[in-house]
């Protein structure tokens, strides 16, 4: 008589389990995100948005593909918060006109010249004292540095958050981020040196502002301008 199996096969946990398990990751992500974010911004809402979007991961996540659920969950709350933050809108109109501005200079110059701009060129081509050019980065960097997104006014720009899928995004648009994932990947890559670093010590790191600026030898100030800049000049490359 064969011998029944001692190991009785271990069910799958469930939809409530996952978010349960799960929860403080939607806080941990609402808390990088909020660093990022005018203080305007609450965290209430993000932690709510990012609850929706767990929620909505653990019903749609499927174990036979591979990834772990919360690798799966992160782009869903991810997702979810960056939507929140897209209809808030938190910033003026004015920085977004600002950051528009230093983009088109920056993709202007550079088609030009076939190089990357230059901080005194860029000033330049907008009329403005480099001193006010850097003050202008400083403004613009509180708009929405958890992406490249861009809220424009009616008929205006692009918005590039609109390209990324939703939490409840299927395949075709799954694919299409990870086409837009790429390309931005390839772009950081060919920033200049300073400014890729800044980006990858602030995001892949985790760093804040002044720990960057104390690994890079200069104030915190010139690291938000970096910063800004980087995000100005992958936009203009990504228009282009």
């Amino acid at each position: 008589m064969r011998a029944r199996c001692p190991y009785a096969p271990v069910a799958a946990p469930s939809l409530e389990e996952l978010v349960t398990a799960h929860a403080a990751q939607v806080k941990r992500i609402a808390c990088h995100l909020l660093a990022r974010l005018p203080a305007s911004v609450q965290i209430d809402d993000l932690i709510q948005a990012g609850m929706l979007g767990l929620i909505e991961a653990a019903q749609r996540y499927d174990a036979s593909q591979g990834a772990s659920f919360a690798t799966f969950a992160e782009l869903r709350i991810r997702g979810a918060m960056l939507d929140e933050i897209r209809k808030g809108d938190w910033v003026p109109r004015s920085v977004h006109r600002r950051a528009r501005e230093v983009a088109a200079a920056i993709q202007s110059i550079e088609t030009q010249t076939g190089r990357d701009a230059q901080d005194a060129e860029i000033a330049e081509q907008l009329g403005l004292s480099l001193a006010d050019y850097h003050a202008a980065l400083q403004d613009i960097r509180g708009q929405k540095l958890v992406s490249l997104d861009e809220s424009t006014e009616e008929g205006e720009g692009d918005d590039l958050l609109a390209r990324l899928p939703s939490p409840q995004a299927g395949p075709e648009e799954d694919v299409a981020r990870e086409q837009l994932i790429a390309s931005v990947a390839g772009l950081i890559d060919a920033l200049p040196e300073r400014e890729r670093l800044v980006l990858s010590l602030y995001y892949d790191e985790g760093l804040n502002l002044k720990e960057i600026g104390a690994v890079l030898g200069v104030s915190e100030s010139r690291i938000s301008q970096l910063h800004s800049q980087a995000v100005s000049r992958l936009r203009a490359r990504l228009a282009a």
